[in-house]
């Protein structure tokens, strides 16, 4: 494992859309078995989550990730999570797994598959998880970590990711202080690896 942060993308950057594989297609009552970033125009804000089911760090914010989104998604933010890591060199990352995973933990948003890798590299996803907040025009106003805690280092409670959902639906700005996520490199498949990573 090698212990990555995120690239903090630019703020004020705009969200590219993207359609991919869902592994939970259960999850939003929609029709087919792909999910567009466009097929939740609608939601007041948007949460991007680069995700994995074999890290530990994201293990550690898993069940508080779960609580959080399913909070936040009553009151019109829509989480997205991504999976982007080569599953031929970390099988536990297929899309097989990503079905069992989504079911198991009962996520309440979309899980899909990025196994071209160019949805993470548009992002400049650098690690697991990594965190992207969008406000009502898709614009990147918060990007960073869950909270402070870390594997055995305290209790997940999102804390950071809250502050800046409240304070984005409360006032359609974040002021909050943003911190690096931290967690596992993306497993990239050979030549796939981007610069900034």
């Amino acid at each position: 494992m090698a212990l990555t942060e995120s690239t903090m993308a630019e703020l004020g950057s705009s969200a590219t859309d993207f359609t991919l594989p869902i592994a939970n297609p259960e999850v939003d009552g929609r029709e087919g078995l792909h999910r567009s970033l466009s097929d939740y125009e609608d939601a007041e804000a948007m949460v991007i989550v680069f995700l994995c089911n074999h890290c530990p760090y994201v293990k550690h914010i898993e069940d508080a990730l779960v609580d959080v989104a399913e909070t936040y998604q009553e009151r019109g933010v829509q989480f997205i999570g991504i999976c982007a890591n080569n599953p031929e060199t970390h099988p536990a990352d297929s899309f097989e797994r990503m079905t069992e995973r989504a079911m198991e933990k009962e996520y309440p948003f979309p899980y899909l598959q990025d196994e071209s890798q160019e949805v993470a590299q548009t992002y400049t996803a650098a690690c697991t998880p990594d965190i992207f907040v969008y406000d009502s025009d898709r614009t990147l106003v918060y990007r960073g970590r869950f909270d402070e805690t870390r594997p055995d280092q305290g209790d997940p409670h999102g804390g950071d990711l809250k502050e800046a959902l409240d304070e984005l639906l409360e006032t359609g700005e974040v002021t909050v202080d943003q911190k690096p996520s931290m967690g596992c490199n993306i497993k990239w498949k050979p030549g796939k690896k981007p610069a900034y990573a």
